[in-house]
Order: C-alpha cells, then structure tokens, then sequence
C-alpha cells in the first residue's frame, strides 16, 4: 500500500469519526469540503478553499484533527492548514519518497465568489475551543458551494460572508416580515424587480443577516454573477485608496462593472461629500444598466442626517423595507432555534425568561443564550432559572427597570391569557381570580405600595382582599410545583 492510499484511507476514517462527533449539519459546512493534499516530515497538509474556512478550522477542529490522526498514525506529529490554489505549489510537494494524494477538484473551486480565494499559505495548529462549532445551517446544501471561480479584483474588496446568516436560519415574525419578503424576491427574481432595495433598522435586529442571506442564494442559484458584498466604511477606504494611488479609473471599474452591490450600514457615509458623490455616480450607473443594488442602514434615506439630498431621493426610488424591534413571540422563537443548533438541553421556562427579560436586540438576546450554554458546558452544571439569572446578572441588571403595578398587571394577564381589564373587573371565576391574585401578590413582593394602595389599583378592593390574596399564592406555591414555578418565572421577569 503507498504512503497515499495509506493516508487516503487514514483521512477517511478520520473524516467519517468527526462527523460522528459534530453532526451533519456542521460536518457539510466545515469539514466535508476538507481535502488532504500530502504528508511531509510528519507534518499531515489539508487543502480548504477559503481564508474564511482556514481560519474556523484552525480555530474550532484542528487540534481534534490532529488528535484522532495521531491515533491512526503516530508519524503525524502536527497539521498544516492551506487555503487552495489552482495547483499544490512548488514549496508544499511532498519529499520524492512520498506520493501526495491527488487533488480532488471541488476544493480548488470551491471558493465563493463573495469571500475568494488566496494565495497559499502554511497556517500552524491554533487551539481549539472547547465546546466545538455548532451546527450552522439548515438547508442540505452548504454555505459553500462547488463549481465557483472568483474573480481575484472582487477578493480584495468584499467582505467574508458569515456561514450562519442564511435565509433557512433566520426567524420571521411580524417585525421582520416584509424585509425577509423582499430579500427572498430579490434574491430569487431573475430579473431586477426593486432597485435599490433598502433595508433599514435598529441596532442586532437583522439587516446584516438579510444581506449575507441574499447573497449566498444569488451564489448559489448563479454563482457566474459577480457581487460585491462591504460596508459603507470599507467603500469609503477603497475610494480614498484609489484617490491617492491616482487609480480611480480602476476603481470606477470595478464598482460598476459588478452584477449586484452591497452596502452595508450606508450611514457611515454620512458627511463624506467625496465618498458620497461617488457613491451617488456609481448608484446611478449601476441602476443605468439595470444592475441590482441592497444597501442597510439604521435609519430610513429621509432621516439619514448629513446626507445629501440627491442622494437621499435616489435610496428612497425602490423599495424601503423596516425592521421593527423584536416581538416577545419572535425573541422566544430565534431562542429556540438557537437552542436547537446548540444543541443544547435548555428547559423552556429559561428560554421565556430570557425572551421577557432582553428586548434590546437580536445580538444581545443569541450572545446571552451562548454565555450560560457555554457556562453550564465548562462548569458541568445543569441550566436552570437560577443558574441563569447568576451568569447574566450584569447583562440582566442592564435591562432591568423600576417595576410598576400595571407592568405587574400587564405581564400576569399575557402569562395567564386574560385581559388586562381582567385585573380590575368584579369578575371572581377561578381562571381570572386566580391569576388576579398572582398580580396582587406580585405588586406586594416587588413594589414598595401599601397595601390599601394596591387594592385600589385591583377596581378599587379591600386591602383585606389583598392579603388574602397573598396568603393564599403563598399556600399554592407551597402545595403545587407548577403553580410555584409560574410564580418564580413570574417574579424573575419582574423584579430589580
């Protein structure tokens, strides 16, 4: 057997034990497309096809790489990392007493058109995270696609895209819905059906992950389309490179040459007169042959401060999409989506707290759910409220605010699927008394009222009424668990 089939049928078996280990989904987006191309001094050389890969293989896989290889083979003693080229350069062939396994063609061309390739480079072993990469990606086919070629100029411009911000894993609620509407069209038309789209929004509500979603189904469904994905700062820095290398005719060229351009967070450009008068140009020239345009930003072309009005007029020609601040239905469905491709075991009654307790954004409520999965993973301790509540309590604290009665009212109401109207009536059926009784003994654990005072923020009742009230919650909780755990969760969400 030569030391190539040796090595082919080491990777093999490797390849088949990792993807036992990190399931399906994340083996097609990371590893599937790996490729061995050759073994040198007991160094093992693996061939990605992007930077991007390179770098979250070195990061998340490399050392149980070569770990498990160790096991196969003893005379691998470290892992070299290659982003691909055409060919094996000069410097990677293996000594003439080892025969390098051939190259597959997929990784050679496996680069996305938005993220590019580069020129080889030996990249050592970095330590690997301890809980692994998780599953990114819904679809059966992953983020990086065989058969695409890159365009080098496009390389040194566009920006990675994140292999996570796909249309199957982004969540759409009321908030969100005509924004995800009108990128799925634009990313599917076959002609060009809004231009420019404009997708506008708060702070870690979605905007970014749109763009890259739109970009990856255009690559996919024609990866011979030229795009240009960056953001407004890196335009604006290409526009004064070119302006002091005297290159703006190389730079125009590109620009408006391309098949679909993306800008992201347009504001930034914002005072820039140079930058926007070139923008404004290679808008207009764009539009002209009727190439598609996507900008972002965080607030609508007719509120964009400092920008011209010209400018401001032709973002507004096609069709302005907002994204409004997350709905307590859909923070709880991005959690449970998360939590699914964590997988990760995390009791429901968590992930309602953490979907009442942070409202500020999308990127805030997935890094809250990162820090207690990885904390209960390090630590080897179980999620719970309490658990939860210790590891966020700057992040908690942060959101919190001064609880009031009619917040009691209002939350106990949604919880318990009642009105709020509910709460004052003279109604004492057990599905609104109770519930009723819940709030008034909320207002008198978490607020500083008397109790004559809260009494009249309940219709106007007896202060006997609610110390009744609160010893009979009290007795319940005593008596039922699930009665007891609405009540906490009831109290965690409400309290300082």
């Amino acid at each position: 057997m030569s030391v190539g089939a040796s090595l082919d049928q080491q990777w093999a078996r490797i390849r088949g034990r990792l993807k036992d280990e990190v399931g399906e989904i994340a083996y097609r987006s990371w590893l599937q497309p790996l490729a061995v191309a050759g073994m040198k001094g007991g160094e093992v050389r693996i061939v990605v096809p992007t930077r991007f890969m390179r770098d979250w293989v070195l990061t998340h896989y490399v050392d149980r790489i070569r770990a498990l290889w160790s096991g196969e083979n003893p005379d691998v003693q470290s892992i070299d990392v290659i982003v691909a080229s055409s060919s094996v350069p000069p410097a990677l062939t293996p000594d003439n007493d080892e025969s390098p396994l051939p190259r597959p063609a997929a990784p050679v061309a496996m680069a996305s058109p938005l993220v590019g390739t580069a020129a080889p480079a030996i990249i050592h072993a970095a330590p690997a995270s301890p809980w692994g990469a998780p599953p990114y990606g819904s679809s059966d086919e992953s983020p990086i696609a065989a058969g695409t070629l890159v365009d080098e100029r496009d390389d040194n411009i566009s920006a990675p895209l994140d292999p996570r911000f796909t249309f199957e894993n982004f969540v759409v609620g009321k908030p969100n819905e005509l924004a995800h509407a009108a990128a799925k069209r634009v990313a599917e038309a076959s002609t060009v059906t809004f231009n420019p789209l404009f997708l506008y929004g708060g702070v870690g509500l979605g905007k970014t992950h749109l763009m890259h979603a739109i970009a990856w189904a255009i690559r996919r469904k024609d990866p011979s389309r030229r795009v240009i994905y960056l953001s407004a700062e890196k335009f604006m820095y290409q526009f004064i490179r070119a302006l002091r290398f005297k290159d703006t005719m190389a730079f125009k060229q590109q620009f408006r040459s391309v098949d679909v351009l993306m800008i992201d967070d347009v504001q930034f450009i914002s005072g820039k007169d140079s930058t926007q008068e070139e923008f404004f140009h290679t808008f207009n020239a764009l539009v002209d042959q009727n190439r598609q345009v996507i900008i972002s930003a965080d607030k609508s072309p007719s509120d964009l401060e400092g920008m011209e009005e010209r400018l401001r007029s032709r973002l507004g020609w096609g069709l302005v999409a907002d994204i409004h601040p997350t709905t307590y239905e859909l923070r709880l469905g991005i959690l449970q989506q998360k939590a699914d491709s964590l997988g990760a075991a995390i009791p429901h009654k968590v992930l309602e707290f953490l979907a009442h307790k942070i409202t500020s954004n999308v990127r805030e409520l997935e890094g809250a759910l990162n820090r207690i999965v990885a904390h209960s993973e390090l630590v080897g301790r179980s999620i719970s409220l309490e658990s939860t509540q210790e590891v966020l309590h700057d992040l908690l604290r942060a959101n919190d605010r001064r609880v009031t009665i009619d917040e009691i009212q209002k939350r106990v109401a949604e919880h318990f699927n009642i009105r709020v109207a509910d709460m004052h009536s003279a109604r004492r059926a057990r599905a609104v008394a109770r519930p009723r009784q819940v709030a008034m003994y909320l207002a008198k654990q978490l607020t500083a009222r008397s109790l004559p005072e809260i009494g009249r923020k309940f219709g106007g009742r007896d202060h006997t009424t609610v110390m009744h009230a609160v010893r009979k919650v009290e007795e319940l909780r005593a008596s039922d668990p699930a009665f007891a755990e609405d009540v906490e969760l009831l109290r965690r969400m409400l309290e300082n």
